[in-house]
């Protein structure tokens, strides 16, 4: 029992801190706990997860990608100009997904063929993307969507259940492949050590360009799901959604640096930072002071995995020195 709870401390430190922030609600803010509420931060943080699903892909192949954003602005507004030329709410989210995946290729591209690090190359990306976008647009938003377009043309409530239960199915799909596919254990290893990765007969280049592409399908299905809860599309939807996926992918314990951590951890991180600005309005406090809290807990979870890092470091070196 031991041995488990050490090997996922870094869950179990953001969810007592998840817990510890409900319990606060609980006394100061019951009112926090109404279903319409909790129904509203369900749905607003759909896209960060699946977003972050893909982030942590990325970050445990020893990646990052800061150009999500823009691409999920793309995706948003191709969502909404596919639905107004007709085309089937099913078809609108396969095309946006491959439009998406088509996007993180490019990223896939330059970061594993031409070695180019990856925050280059995603920064230029998403700089490229956004004033591309901007300038095709002008900023105008994508209005008079179809009926059968807005909540899958179910309704609202109907609606909301199919799209919750769409982001979970994703969820714990990954969640699956990541601990029982070889492609997944295949991340992790080329997160730990690329070369020990290559020696062993996985091909770093392949898994790069593979989490890269999976990130961007994700963004295009987190895009597009979002898109239907609206009745126009914003040309600059998705500003700062980079961030909230990094976030919660460190808050969640996925080492900065690839290699360590778990879906699970990802969702508790998505559920923390997604609850703080609400929880900070029911509490009364300036909702300004989200931000900060925020970066204070992801400050806080890197300066504990370097800590948990060095430890373990320290204790290797113990045991290999001779009595």
């Amino acid at each position: 029992m031991a041995v488990n709870l050490t090997r996922y401390q870094r869950e179990l430190s953001a969810a007592l801190a998840y817990l510890a922030l409900l319990m606060l609600v609980a006394v100061a803010a019951p009112a926090f706990y109404s279903f319409a509420n909790l129904r509203d931060l369900l749905l607003s943080n759909v896209p960060v997860l699946i977003v972050a699903v893909g982030m942590t892909l990325v970050i445990l192949a020893g990646q990052i990608d800061i150009s999500l954003g823009s691409q999920f602005a793309i995706c948003s507004v191709a969502a909404g100009l596919l639905a107004k030329i007709g085309l089937p709410i099913v078809l609108v989210l396969l095309v946006v997904a491959l439009l998406g995946a088509a996007l993180g290729s490019l990223n896939g591209m330059l970061v594993a063929r031409l070695q180019i690090p990856a925050i280059v190359v995603t920064l230029a990306v998403m700089v490229t993307l956004r004033d591309g976008l901007r300038w095709l647009t002008e900023g105008r938003w994508v209005q008079n969507l179809p009926r059968g377009f807005q909540w899958f043309g179910l309704g609202q409530n109907a609606g909301q259940v199919l799209i919750i239960l769409l982001a979970f199915s994703v969820f714990a799909l990954f969640a699956w492949g990541l601990q029982n596919l070889a492609a997944g254990r295949a991340i992790y290893a080329v997160g730990a050590d690329a070369e020990a990765a290559r020696l062993a007969g996985i091909s770093p280049s392949l898994i790069i360009g593979g989490v890269f592409i999976m990130m961007g399908a994700l963004t295009g299905l987190a895009a597009a799901l979002n898109s239907i809860r609206f009745s126009d599309i914003q040309a600059n939807a998705g500003a700062g959604l980079e961030l909230k996926a990094i976030a919660a992918v460190v808050v969640g314990g996925t080492a900065i640096n690839g290699g360590r951590g778990t879906l699970l951890g990802t969702l508790i991180g998505v559920a923390l930072l997604g609850t703080i600005g609400t929880a900070l309005t029911f509490l009364g406090v300036n909702p300004f002071w989200e931000k900060a809290l925020q970066g204070a807990i992801i400050l806080a979870a890197i300066a504990s995995d370097v800590l948990f890092t060095r430890a373990k470091q320290r204790r290797a070196l113990i045991q290999t020195q001779p009595a």
